[in-house]
């Protein structure tokens, strides 16, 4: 009926941010390594007059801002596939995403770098943004360490791209923005925690079992999701 497809979809939506969530919080053992030289960067070029922890969350909100941005635009471009009933695209779209998690997962934890082809398809567009980033270099005031974060949102990270995969799934621009915020506000904390305790939070999040850990858990959410999805099929048979 029109009512429970309208429940399974709700429940898929919640789902999904709650692995978005997951997967930007244990995402860290990946952004220490990848976002570690630009957050360093940020705190040794800071204006000495402005508090550290003002600049860095000036920066981190401008990132997920962007962020929020791609979300929009991918689950406008799900919901205009949906729209053209090429195929029961919606259902193509969450397996995929699923997918594309447990690849996630398997890369956190080291054991697989197929996530890597994201990235790679993400730099030319970063090339473009890096010369306007760099001018915002060196950074002296809050406005300005936003715009810095926002352009830090460009740059090719396949924690970001796998993560919009399930913003393209969510069906609206609105559902799509709202899985990336969530995405982006569990990365906060190890980002933010980086640039204020770096020395302090690198040594712990580099060890293999923390990344297994980490990773596995994040390829379970995926593995979940297929479940899910199989059992509503079941039941509905």
């Amino acid at each position: 009926t029109g009512s429970s497809k309208q429940e399974a979809g709700k429940a898929m939506i919640e789902f999904s941010l709650l692995t978005a969530l997951l997967a930007g919080l244990l995402g860290g053992v990946h952004c220490v390594g990848m976002c570690g030289g630009i957050v360093a960067a940020f705190s040794f070029r800071a204006d000495g007059s402005t508090p550290p922890f003002r600049l860095h969350l000036a920066y981190n909100l401008g990132r997920v801002s962007s962020y929020v941005l791609f979300g929009a635009l991918a689950g406008a471009l799900g919901a205009s596939l949906k729209l053209a009933e090429f195929m029961p695209v919606q259902t193509v779209l969450y397996v995929l995403a699923q997918v594309v998690m447990i690849l996630l997962g398997l890369y956190l934890a080291g054991l697989n770098r197929w996530v890597l082809v994201f990235e790679r398809a993400g730099g030319s567009m970063w090339r473009g943004i890096k010369p306007l980033f760099q001018k915002l270099l060196p950074v002296k005031s809050a406005p300005q360490a936003m715009l810095a974060g926002m352009a830090w949102g460009w740059l090719p990270c396949g924690l970001v791209y796998s993560v919009l995969v399930s913003a393209l799934a969510a069906g609206s621009a609105t559902s799509g923005a709202a899985l990336m915020l969530a995405f982006g506000l569990g990365t906060l904390p190890n980002l933010l925690g980086m640039g204020l305790f770096a020395r302090q939070i690198q040594p712990f999040m580099q060890q293999l079992w923390v990344r297994r850990a980490a990773g596995l858990t994040v390829a379970g959410f995926g593995v979940w999701g297929l479940m899910t999805l199989g059992y509503a099929a079941l039941s509905h048979a």
